[in-house]
């Protein structure tokens, strides 16, 4: 069954979102398409009438760093992104996070563009972006702006991005600084089922054998991903040692929500599984920070 009546190749963002605006039905962008094209031809998405392919337009596929930070384009493809050096030294959660998703095939297409467009609070790739504090850029007919990662959502599959008439471009981050670091975790059950169990992204900045700033995002943890600010709280002016780790584990219940899920696991479970990943990947982004344990 095909899904689309029209498929457009653009070349540059205006020939996009013109694209995207005429047709006389529903439009929508497409640059890995490994979660577009599946959900359309499995009846999971209405039909639409165009599909615009954003792959080859430049802005969306350029990785580079600048004195603006690090640029990912949003149709770069996941294996670029977890191989990048670039990526690997500013956004090491980034590059853990797009070497985990699917396998190494469906890596060579799908993108990040992709992870967060689709708006799941697990996607592990917006997970990580959402750690480092990105900042989406989004391409309209009235320009281009930056606006903060996580107001691009709704809901599970509910993203606030105007499909016929806006285009994400790409995600700004921080070039990393001295006692900085990150990193990803996440738990799969081997069935097969996409979406991970639990998931963590950390950033922290370390000073004098302490905590000075930190972002910590869990999923799925709610409708929306969202930081976890009162563990962030907790963890501020502070050493990544025992006693701080027993509090932390002590606040998870009132910060975190989960849910049980029939295909992955449940909530009880996930609330022992999220101590031990976040004992991981702070302990990691410690280390990456210059810290010891």
């Amino acid at each position: 069954m095909i899904s689309w009546s029209s498929y457009v190749t653009a070349r540059s963002l205006d020939e996009a979102l013109e694209a995207l605006a005429a047709p006389p039905g529903p439009a929508r962008a497409v640059a890995g398409g490994s979660d577009l094209l599946l959900e359309l031809k499995e009846g999971r998405l209405p039909p639409v009438h165009t599909l615009v392919d954003v792959a080859a337009i430049p802005e969306l596929t350029r990785l580079s760093l600048d004195e603006d930070g690090l640029f990912i384009g949003a149709a770069v493809p996941l294996g670029v992104v977890a191989r990048s050096e670039l990526v690997r030294t500013h956004a090491e959660a980034v590059a853990e996070a797009s070497a985990l998703i699917g396998g190494p095939q469906v890596r060579t297409s799908a993108t990040l563009g992709g992870n967060v467009a689709h708006a799941l609070p697990a996607a592990d790739g917006m997970i990580a972006l959402a750690a480092m504090d990105a900042q989406a850029e989004v391409a309209s007919a009235s320009g281009r702006r930056l606006v903060p990662l996580l107001t691009l959502f709704r809901g599970p599959g509910e993203s606030a991005l105007l499909p016929d008439r806006e285009l994400l471009v790409g995600f700004r981050i921080a070039r990393r600084a001295a006692g900085e670091g990150s990193a990803f975790a996440r738990v799969m059950r081997p069935q097969g089922v996409a979406l991970p169990i639990l998931n963590a992204a950390v950033f922290l900045k370390r000073e004098d054998a302490r905590i000075r700033e930190t972002r910590i995002v869990v999923g799925p943890s709610g409708p929306v991903p969202r930081r976890a600010a009162a563990l962030e709280r907790l963890l501020l002016g502070r050493g990544f040692d025992k006693e701080t780790r027993s509090q932390l584990h002590e606040a998870i219940p009132t910060e975190l929500s989960f849910r049980a899920s029939p295909q992955r696991a449940g909530a009880d479970y996930r609330y022992r599984l999220c101590a031990v990943l976040l004992d991981e990947v702070i302990a990691e982004a410690w280390r990456r920070a210059g810290g010891t344990l």
